[in-house]
């Protein structure tokens, strides 16, 4: 049904939403039929060929866009980390300091970092919302172009010291339950009980449950989420009509997902998790979401490393495939 317009920023992204292409059956189905004795590997060739509309699925360009912002809900003693150890990593990471820098050298994967205007952290979501609609709106417009140089896979994840905080208040307000379930294990110590804090806050801001802010992702994502889950939940939408099959790496990116998810399912059906270790309120997730990872590598925060090892999955599953 054609939503009417309103003139308001989430428009376009609503309208994208509303049309995603579908994918390619009868590449799959062409695919399915090579795969006899490949187990797991031959559904994630199918996987590439529907969502390539390929029968021959290849991958020679794929793409682990990094995207990195900052949170004022920081300051709340979330994490460890201070609030520069962002811009410490991406600058590691752009220099090929860090794990996935190397992995992504050694596999001929692109390897992009997006800098969210670190320099101006979202409010605190306890207390504020992280962004108005207009700029969500265009976060997700930027997060859109990071397939711009071209790409035939891409894995999307993040850098940003506290944003595993905020992944659990945004996947609470989408899903429900208890603080508890979504952040990474129950141990008392005071950054957990500083980060149950915070999105208990964070939550009892957006109102009660029927209240119709509640109950629309895009008004949660830009209430209680962050520059980086919006670009990612743009990416993703960006990556599924230009027929970009898409690995989610890490809860942020899970999250993103779930926020498209949440307004029609079949937005994030190109989508697959890269990997997943043993995090609660991750593990949690995927479960609402139907999701399960390619690897179980418990990582961690690994910046992409988990998206380079399972684009070389991928690439096997392809190659194994080819007529």
């Amino acid at each position: 049904m054609a939503r009417a317009a309103t003139g308001l920023p989430f428009d376009d992204i609503r309208r994208l939403i509303d049309g995603p292409p579908l994918p390619d059956i009868e590449a799959g189905d062409a695919v399915r039929a090579a795969t006899a004795g490949l187990g797991h590997l031959g559904e994630v060739a199918e996987w590439l060929a529907a969502w390539q509309g390929k029968t021959a699925p290849a991958i020679t360009q794929p793409l682990v866009a990094v995207f990195a912002a900052n949170h004022k809900i920081v300051a709340r003693g979330v994490t460890a980390e201070p609030m520069s150890a962002t811009q410490d990593i991406v600058e590691l990471v752009a220099a090929g300091g860090k794990p996935v820098s190397r992995a992504a050298m050694q596999s001929n994967v692109g390897l992009k970092v997006f800098d969210l205007a670190l320099d101006l952290p979202t409010p605190d979501i306890a207390v504020a919302d992280a962004l108005d609609e207009a700029a969500c709106a265009a976060t997700m417009a930027f997060g859109m172009e990071a397939i711009a140089g071209g790409a035939d896979l891409l894995c999307v994840t993040d850098i940003g010291v506290g944003n595993r905080t905020v992944a659990a208040a945004l996947s609470m307000a989408l899903f429900g339950g208890d603080v508890s379930d979504w952040l990474p294990d129950g141990q008392e110590n005071s950054q957990f009980v500083q980060q149950r804090e915070a999105v208990e806050l964070a939550i009892a801001r957006l109102g009660p449950p029927q209240h119709k802010q509640l109950r629309d992702p895009l008004e949660i994502l830009r209430r209680v989420g962050g520059r980086e889950f919006a670009a990612i939940a743009g990416a993703i939408l960006a990556a599924r009509y230009q027929k970009i099959p898409v690995l989610l790496d890490g809860m942020v990116a899970v999250t993103a997902a779930a926020v498209l998810h949440s307004l029609a399912p079949q937005t994030i059906a190109h989508c697959r998790v890269a990997d997943c270790g043993a995090d609660k309120g991750f593990s949690k997730l995927l479960t609402e979401l139907k999701m399960k990872p390619l690897l179980t590598m418990s990582l961690g925060e690994n910046h992409g490393l988990g998206g380079v090892m399972a684009t070389d999955l991928c690439r096997t599953a392809a190659i194994a495939v080819q007529p």
